[in-house]
C-alpha cells in the first residue's frame, strides 16, 4: 500500500514532527544567493540599480559574485530596506552578533 507524505508525518511521534516542523522553518527562511533575495523583495535589478546609483548590469554582476566585501553586501541588503547581521558561531558558545567590524579591526 502506497503512503503519502502526509500519512508518514502524522504517524511519526510529536517530538520528531515538531523537529521536522523546526527544520522545515530554518530552511524556509534561507536563500541561496542575492538574486533570490532580491526577488523574495519584489525588488528588480534596474530598482537595487537606481538605488545604490550605479547600473544594472553592476547589480547583475554583484549577485554572481561569489566573494566580496561585507560593505558591498550590506549595501545591497540596504538598497531592500533590510539589515545586515554578523552572527559568528563558535564551538561550545551561545551564537554572538557582531555590531561593528571596526571594533574588531581594533582589538
Amino acid at each position: 500500500m502506497v503512503r503519502t507524505l502526509r500519512e508518514v508525518l502524522d504517524s511519526l511521534p510529536a517530538d520528531e514532527r515538531a523537529a521536522i516542523d523546526r527544520r522545515y522553518e530554518e530552511l524556509v527562511n534561507e536563500v541561496e544567493s542575492l538574486r533570490e533575495l532580491r526577488r523574495i523583495s519584489e525588488m528588480s535589478q534596474a530598482q537595487i540599480a537606481e538605488t545604490l546609483k550605479i547600473s544594472q548590469p553592476a547589480v547583475s554582476k554583484m549577485e554572481k559574485q561569489t566573494d566580496m566585501y561585507l560593505s558591498t553586501l550590506r549595501s545591497y541588503v540596504g538598497a531592500m530596506g533590510g539589515e545586515l547581521d554578523v552572527i559568528v558561531r563558535l564551538p561550545n558558545r551561545a551564537p554572538v552578533k557582531v555590531r561593528s567590524l571596526e571594533d574588531m579591526a581594533s582589538a
